[in-house]
């Protein structure tokens, strides 16, 4: 399938039309002096006509701001549009452009599915610790206010080369990318999902950018408002700061880079404070995500800027970050060799250099939107088992704990096949408090895990990561007690991503994957609530059973026997809606 992708600005339009199937671009332009000589609809026009000779399945749209609605690629209909343009209070720059754009482009192509493709959806499933602002949380809800992120198209993209390069599913990797181009941002991908991003609310949060501030004290804010007004401070942060505010020289970093090697103090100043901000945030996303496996630099001052990539690399030895030289200075990427390792051998943290192709993602995207998703054969409700503290162990941690040689004594079976609760007991031991007759499931396992909730953890005194299970690696250390002994794990406590245990032939009903998230919505009961973001885990071992902890199903006030429905969104149709499938 040919997409032609869309990406309009407020003075331009980018365009390229990819091939879906293998991700090379066809045709490729930018239309400029839009909004002065020209509409988005003449830009448009031009679009249409540089690319007259294909024939397009699909048209691809990046919206820079999604809200808390959208969390992947969409078909766009009135009801995505009027759900577009609430969010423009929150991207007053881009997404009135995007609009302009997208109703163009629609006009033009009345027959063609239009997808949009959102910079914040990659974001939408970071933790609550990490989108919350400490405000007073009815202030907040009721203006929005909190952190959704941006370039998630680009850190989504980059992160999932880099996987492929080191041969690692992504779902089993740390890493820390870095957007570095006239806009700029970090992004923490732990295990396959974003956990923190740089940008907040809007695009001017975060590290030091071409024209944008990036992070300020709000008294900052403040002080420039009540001095300057409203409109001049905005004007100010946004596009007068960054590097162009700091070097007076504007926002092209090989200007910049030259004065400062002829002495002008200012543009060392600007790029030491871009490489320093960088560095700090690479420092604080390790820490987030209790380890590093890669760091991946990419955008146009990541992905061209030799010295900048020094810069903000050094001194992360520590981490585990050794950059070779040679590698870094003769590293050159492109779409056709997206990937430079510039890592010395003996790193243990891999840096990489690679090409984003935001273009091709949201090509990508739209092409599967637009091939008429999630067919529903047969689908009925899904149990609900609410899965209380739990504990599984390996054979030395059974063997310290119990005794050598002793072996778990079967107290009932559970629902999934060959999976059973033990008669044996824990008690777990957290720095503030602790948590007796904890059982533990069987059979024994490769590694040890054990799985609290929430409350839990606050009793612990502990902050376990959200995470699938087996993905333990950086997790939280916590203490058990056994009647023979006692066993220290520096990593194995997490709190249990939400998931759905399916076998292929239950995934083919709701027409479904493995890895894919969904959300479930349980009615007819106290309170209704719906669950998202739940992962689906598909194998010919499971039965179909959906997982919750008990903090969840407080929240639900569930009984024993509950069960929900999937909730899809229909888009084979020529709208765009909700449907629960029974």
């Amino acid at each position: 399938m040919h997409v032609l992708v869309i990406n309009c600005g407020s003075s331009s339009v980018k365009y390229q039309v990819v091939d879906a199937a293998g991700g090379d671009a066809l045709a490729e332009g930018k239309i400029e002096r839009v909004g002065a000589e020209k509409s988005h609809a003449d830009a448009i026009g031009e679009v249409l006509a540089a690319t007259a000779g294909h024939t397009f399945g699909a048209v691809g749209h990046r919206v820079v701001h999604g809200g808390e609605r959208f969390h992947d690629a969409t078909r766009i209909d009135e009801d995505v549009i009027a759900a577009i343009e609430a969010c423009v209070p929150l991207a007053p720059l881009h997404n009135p452009a995007n609009l302009a754009g997208i109703r163009a482009a629609r006009e033009a192509l009345p027959d063609v599915p239009h997808v949009a493709v959102f910079d914040t959806a990659f974001h939408v499933r970071m933790p609550r610790r990490a989108k919350t602002y400490a405000i007073d949380p009815a202030v907040a809800d009721a203006h929005g206010i909190r952190r959704y992120g941006f370039h998630g198209t680009s850190h989504e993209y980059v992160a999932q080369v880099a996987a492929r390069f080191l041969e690692h599913d992504l779902a089993d990797l740390r890493v820390i990318t870095l957007h570095l181009g006239n806009g700029a941002s970090a992004c923490a991908v732990e295990m396959g999902s974003s956990v923190e991003t740089s940008m907040g609310m809007t695009p001017l949060e975060g590290l030091v950018m071409g024209t944008r501030s990036g992070d300020l004290d709000p008294g900052v804010v403040l002080h420039l408002a009540r001095a300057l007004g409203v409109d001049a401070t905005d004007d100010a942060l946004n596009r007068a700061s960054g590097l162009a505010g700091l070097s007076g020289l504007g926002n092209d970093l090989r200007d910049i880079q030259d004065r400062a090697e002829a002495g002008d103090d200012r543009a060392r100043l600007a790029i030491n404070v871009f490489a320093h901000r960088c560095r700090k945030y690479v420092g604080a996303y390790a820490a987030v995500m209790g380890g590093l496996d890669a760091i991946v630099l990419t955008g146009g001052i990541g992905e061209n800027s030799v010295e900048m990539r020094r810069r903000i690399l050094q001194r992360l030895e520590f981490l585990g970050v050794r950059v070779d030289e040679d590698a870094n200075r003769d590293a050159k990427v492109s779409h056709a060799s997206p990937v430079a390792d510039i890592s010395e051998a003996r790193a243990r943290v891999r840096t990489l250099v690679v090409a984003t192709n935001e273009e091709r993602m949201i090509a990508t995207k739209a092409a599967a939107v637009a091939a008429g998703i999630k067919q529903v054969k047969a689908a009925g409700p899904i149990p609900i088992a609410v899965s209380a503290r739990h504990i599984h162990l390996d054979r030395a941690a059974m063997d310290l704990l119990f005794g050598d040689g002793s072996e778990l004594t079967e107290y009932k079976p559970l629902s999934q096949p060959g999976q059973y609760a033990a008669a044996e007991k824990l008690t777990i031991v957290g720095p503030r408090g602790r948590i007796e007759g904890v059982r533990v499931l069987g059979p024994l396992r490769r590694s040890c895990q054990v799985e609290v909730s929430r409350t839990d953890e606050f009793k612990l005194g502990v902050d376990a990561p959200v995470r699938h299970s087996g993905k333990t690696e950086g997790s939280a250390p916590i203490t058990l007690e056994g009647p023979k002994g006692t066993l220290h794990l520096k990593e194995g406590l997490i709190c249990a991503w939400r998931h759905i245990h399916m076998t292929p032939a239950d995934a083919e009903a709701y027409g479904v994957k493995d890895g894919d998230f969904v959300e479930v919505e349980v009615t007819g009961g106290p309170r209704d609530l719906t669950f998202g973001d739940v992962a689906v885990r598909v194998s010919e071992k499971y039965a179909l059973e959906m997982h919750i902890d008990t903090d969840e199903a407080n929240a639900a006030e569930l009984d024993r026997g509950a069960a929900g429905d999937l909730v899809y969104e229909d888009i084979v149709g020529s709208t765009a809606s909700l449907q629960r499938k029974r």
